[in-house]
C-alpha cells in the first residue's frame, strides 16, 4: 500500500512538472509574439509573381527577423495607395508610378518608393479565342483591356506595342475606364478581344 501511495505520488510530480513546463512554453510564445513589431502590408494583387514574399510569411522568415506581417489585398495601385495615406496599413505594395503621382500633385506628405521586389511585367496577354502561332501584331485594330490609365501594367502594355513597331494609340484600342480588379470580369462578359492579366486571373482562362 505505501509503495502504491509512493507511486502515485511520483507519478503526480511528473504530472505537474510537466503543466508547468506546458504553461512556461505558452507563456514565452506569448511574450515572443508582443514582441514582435505588426507591420500591415496592402499588396495590389495575389500573384505567382510574388512567390518570394508569401514564402517568407508562411516560413517564418520575417517573425525571425521580430516582425508581424498582417497582408491584406486591395486591388489596384490606386487603392493601395489610398490606404497607406490614410493610415491604414503601413506599406503599399504596389508599382512606384504611384508615388510619383503623388508627389507631382504636391502632396506634402508623399510616399517613398524604398524597395524593389521584381523587375519584370507579371501580366500576360490573354485571347478570347485559341490562337496558335501568336505574335504582338495580332493585336492590331483590336480592342484590349488595358488596365487603369497610367497605371504600371498598362504603361508596360503600351511600351512593349512600341517595342514592335506598333502605335497604342493608332493600331489598337485600349479601354483604360475598367478598374484593375474588373478587368477578368469584364473580358469574361464579353468585352474585348484581349485583355492584360496577372497569371492567377489569366490561368481561369481556359485559352
Amino acid at each position: 500500500m505505501k509503495k502504491t501511495i509512493i507511486n502515485i505520488a511520483v507519478i503526480a510530480s511528473i504530472f505537474l512538472i510537466l503543466c508547468a513546463a506546458i504553461l512556461n512554453l505558452n507563456k514565452g510564445d506569448k511574450n515572443s509574439d508582443k514582441n514582435l513589431t505588426k507591420v500591415r502590408v496592402a499588396e495590389v494583387a495575389h500573384s505567382l509573381f510574388y512567390a518570394p514574399q508569401y514564402a517568407a510569411i508562411n516560413n517564418g522568415y520575417f517573425e525571425e527577423e521580430g516582425l508581424d506581417i498582417d497582408l491584406t489585398l486591395a486591388s489596384g495601385a490606386d487603392k493601395v495607395t489610398a490606404a497607406v495615406l490614410s493610415g491604414d496599413v503601413d506599406i503599399g505594395f504596389c508599382g512606384s508610378e504611384a508615388t510619383i503621382y503623388i508627389y507631382n500633385g504636391g502632396e506634402e506628405d508623399y510616399l517613398k518608393t524604398f524597395a524593389q521586389l521584381t523587375q519584370k511585367d507579371g501580366s500576360f496577354i490573354v485571347a478570347r479565342e485559341k490562337q496558335d502561332n501568336f505574335t504582338l501584331h495580332d493585336l492590331r485594330g483590336k480592342y484590349i483591356i488595358g488596365g487603369r490609365e497610367g497605371g504600371m501594367p498598362e504603361m508596360t502594355l503600351e511600351w512593349i506595342l512600341r517595342e514592335n513597331g506598333i502605335d497604342p494609340q493608332k493600331d489598337v484600342t485600349i479601354d483604360t475606364s475598367i478598374s484593375f480588379a474588373a478587368m477578368s470580369g469584364s473580358f469574361i462578359s464579353g468585352i474585348g478581344d484581349y485583355v492584360s492579366l496577372f497569371d492567377i486571373n489569366a490561368a481561369k482562362r481556359k485559352h
